[in-house]
């Protein structure tokens, strides 16, 4: 009789994960390779935070931790809650997890039942949609556009509950997004915020791309209210993205639930990777340097886009990411960003992977690389698109 494989681990691929494969073979073969599709600063972490890992390997014997995290960097991220928005934060709320993955898991297991529905906007972040599946729970799209700068609304979610007839569980947001870089007004966000306090909706909050803005800085959903979620990550703005380390701000109500779920599924994160993210807060010089330059980089493109063709651009305020609609070059982005990569070594994303309904006619770009490879992706598309 043969074994069964678990639905739960039936889920759709990571596609950008594929496309990554598919660049570095072409990268073995001795092709040129433009990295346009991972979200993944080109930088290393901090100099600080590589000092830090060093004198902990030397000093300490990075046994386990608590569950929740070294109580010095649960401390030290309520501080930085307090720098940057002005909020004077428990550190008793603070878990630190591996990666904002784990806290997703985290969060998802401790808030919601199987059978539940969540809504997020379309297109976003794949795993969320993902992850909801594997644990049983009903993600509901809200398929968002222009009109609401690609980000979730209380219209939309009114929509949803009417085509479902009956209520929704809980909402994702993100400011700024990914795929699509866009962030919701503070209006919008308080509005966001209120209403699923109103409707005993429970709100998930993922923040990783705060500190990444271009015009306007970036509000957490804790300044209006306790009660949402929040996740952020060591990953983007802090540019440690293998060190496989984030945090969640958690409301009082599911402190002990997410506590004991930490306990058995991860027992504690990385030891290294707290102990040096400790002196993360430090470098804010460097990390200022990446951002910087990641304005460079969405400079180039905001200008070398259009030019070959890609003039359909969601709105970038944040993040390192462009979403450009492409239904006007094809209907099938798979197709087309494999073409892309093999007659230009650019490789970027399908939109499929954010918005399985309409992404067939989208592609991300991610501009967290090097400004000359910017540069010369950009000049290699406008050829290719002459």
């Amino acid at each position: 009789m043969a074994l069964k494989v678990a639905r739960r681990g039936q889920v759709p691929p990571f596609i950008v994960m594929e496309v990554l494969r598919a660049a570095n073979e072409r990268a073995r073969a001795g092709g040129a390779v433009f990295h346009l599709e991972v979200g993944q600063p080109s930088t290393s972490a901090p100099r600080r935070v590589i000092e830090a890992a060093q004198r902990a390997l030397a000093e300490d014997r990075l046994g386990y931790t608590e569950a929740l995290g070294i109580p010095e960097l649960r401390a030290r991220i309520a501080e930085h809650y307090r720098q940057r928005y002005g909020l004077a934060l428990d550190p008793g709320r603070v878990v630190v997890s591996t990666g904002s993955s784990g806290a997703f898991l985290l969060s998802f297991l401790a808030a919601f039942e199987a059978g539940e529905r969540v809504a997020l906007a379309s297109p976003s972040y794949p795993a969320y949609r993902n992850i909801l599946v594997a644990l049983g729970i009903e993600p509901v799209p809200l398929p968002a556009g222009p009109g609401t700068r690609f980000q979730p609304s209380v219209s939309l979610i009114e929509e949803a509950k009417a085509r479902l007839g009956r209520g929704i569980d809980g909402l994702i947001v993100a400011s700024p997004s990914n795929p699509t870089g866009s962030m919701l007004a503070e209006d919008d966000l308080a509005g966001l915020v209120a209403y699923c306090r109103a409707e005993g909706i429970r709100l998930v909050s993922d923040e990783i791309y705060h500190g990444i803005t271009y015009e306007r800085r970036a509000r957490t959903a804790l300044e209006f209210g306790p009660e949402p979620i929040v996740v952020n990550s060591f990953s983007k703005y802090f540019s440690m993205t293998g060190w496989r380390l984030g945090w969640m701000i958690v409301p009082e109500d599911l402190a002990r639930a997410v506590e004991c779920l930490a306990q058995n599924l991860f027992i504690s994160a990385p030891t290294l990777s707290q102990r040096a993210a400790l002196a993360v807060f430090e470098a804010e010089d460097e990390l200022e340097a990446n951002v910087a330059r990641y304005r460079r980089n969405r400079e180039v493109l905001l200008d070398g886009l259009p030019r070959a063709g890609f003039d359909r651009l969601a709105p970038a305020d944040g993040a390192f990411y462009l979403y450009a609609d492409v239904g006007h070059m094809t209907n099938d982005s798979a197709a087309f960003c494999a073409r892309m990569l093999a007659e230009t070594g650019v490789a970027a994303t399908p939109g499929l992977d954010f918005d399985p309904e309409r992404g067939n006619r989208a592609v991300r770009f991610s501009f967290a690389g090097a400004t000359e490879e910017m540069a010369e992706a950009v000049r290699r598309l406008a050829a290719w698109r002459r």
